[in-house]
């Protein structure tokens, strides 16, 4: 098996451990549920890659999910010892009910619980209590654990206290207007609504809502208002792409998703769409927006004078979503120094370099240096288009810009004339290893 063979299976089965245990991850789900999902999660049948199984345990679900919470997706990337805090004494079955057991009683000590369990004929074996101790720390069941997360769900479930600390995404559909073309069309409108001051911190009516949408939002708050701590969205098309993921695992942002046809937890920012409807699009004279920067224009004067400058009954008080921003913006924390988003929001992709040094992205040939005909390149780019300008790296080293050809002087060129010296490694920071270390190498 070659280096991009290994490197491809390792991708798909990280893909289908995220797939299984993503929405696990997800900071509103009740612990009661939580429970109920991954004991639906372990009775289905999956299409495993690279396995003749086709079902998950239980506990093998839990691993992932305590793997995937701790490093990422990075946890999920095989060659991890995945068996390490596993028991070796228990069973999968029986490690489920003992967690089960606790799970539901945070009052209850781990030591209680095999008590009961052996009392139940579930648990027949003896364990030793540093067995049983290895085994509860690994899995973030101590009983201090468990209360503190039982407070937790009770005070943090559907309130956040910091700006940005939670933000809740979603798209409503809009009124008809023209288009470019004068065809009338729906519109889009996505918004990002911060959950502890319900202050909408970006919002963009469009006729599309690609992920490309979905990412300029995340860079316009990081830009202009601090660090995001999660975002919370459903499983949609736009909230779910590859290069969003990338992303926000550089930039150390949760996104975690509200579970399929169930929009528990996204209330406020379905609250502020109804709000949306009532107050601005009904009154909406549709004849008098021409186009979809007039529709915007207009909707932002109403969210700046109207929305953010009236009461909220879902506040303390009913103080305005404004005044509650503007009560606890110091809470806000600042994106570290150094760290260059307009590098990190580049999208990549994999190339392979043609025999005369060129390839292909976005139907444009480009000119790579031909120190790396033949080879396989990652191509970093403004996913907004035209696509004018792209960065090279290959094996961890950056390889500058990569320019359009202009075919009639790459004719002229002689291959083969240039050596691993000629490349200036510090031309263009490092994605990911270097761009990765800036961003996170302080926190």
């Amino acid at each position: 098996m070659t280096n991009s063979e290994y490197e491809l299976k390792k991708k798909e089965i990280c893909d289908f451990r995220y797939s299984v245990v993503g929405e696990l991850a997800n900071p509103y789900l009740p612990r009661g549920e939580l429970v109920s999902m991954i004991k639906e999660k372990s009775n289905r049948e999956y299409n495993i890659p690279y396995s003749k199984r086709t079902r998950v345990t239980e506990g093998c679900i839990r691993r992932w999910l305590n793997l995937y919470k701790k490093y990422g997706m990075e946890g999920l990337v095989p060659g991890i010892r995945y068996d390490c805090g596993k028991s070796r004494v228990l069973e999968d079955a029986q490690q489920t009910a003992l967690i089960n057991l606790l799970e539901s009683n945070p009052d209850l000590t781990a030591t209680a619980a095999v008590k009961k369990l052996q009392d139940m004929g579930i648990i027949k074996k003896k364990i030793s209590s540093s067995s049983l101790s290895r085994f509860i720390i690994s899995q973030g069941l101590t009983s201090v654990q468990r209360n503190k997360e039982k407070v937790e769900e009770k005070t943090l479930k559907f309130n956040f206290f910091s700006p940005l600390e939670c933000i809740q995404v979603d798209v409503m559909y809009g009124p008809r207007i023209p288009d470019e073309k004068g065809k009338q069309r729906k519109a889009l409108l996505m918004a990002f609504l911060d959950d502890a001051t319900r202050r909408i911190v970006y919002s963009r009516f469009s006729f599309s809502e690609k992920s490309i949408l979905f990412e300029d939002g995340i860079k316009h708050i990081l830009k202009t208002h601090g660090m995001i701590g999660r975002l919370y969205t459903d499983n949609g098309s736009s909230f779910i792409s590859n290069q969003t993921k990338r992303i926000l695992n550089i930039i150390g942002i949760t996104l975690t998703h509200s579970r399929p046809g169930i929009p528990k937890g996204r209330g406020k920012v379905e609250r502020f769409f109804r709000t949306l409807r009532d107050q601005f699009e009904r009154p909406l004279n549709g004849e008098e927006i021409q186009n979809i920067d007039a529709l915007n224009a207009r909707f932002h004067t109403w969210l700046e004078c109207e929305y953010h400058r009236s009461n909220h009954r879902g506040l303390d008080k009913d103080v305005t979503p404004l005044d509650a921003w503007l009560a606890k913006v110091n809470h806000i924390q600042a994106i570290k120094p150094g760290v260059d988003l307009d590098r990190i929001f580049l999208h990549m992709v994999s190339r392979k370099v043609y025999k005369d040094s060129t390839f292909t992205l976005m139907n444009t040939l480009f000119e790579a240096p031909s120190i790396l005909s033949g080879k396989s390149i990652n191509v970093y780019y403004d996913p907004h288009p035209p696509v004018l300008k792209v960065f090279i790296s290959h094996g961890g080293k950056d390889y500058g810009d990569g320019r359009i050809v202009n075919t009639y002087a790459n004719s002229q060129v002689k291959r083969g004339s240039h050596s691993e010296n000629d490349v200036n490694e510090d031309k263009v920071s490092g994605l990911p290893a270097t761009l990765l270390a800036t961003s996170m190498g302080e926190s």
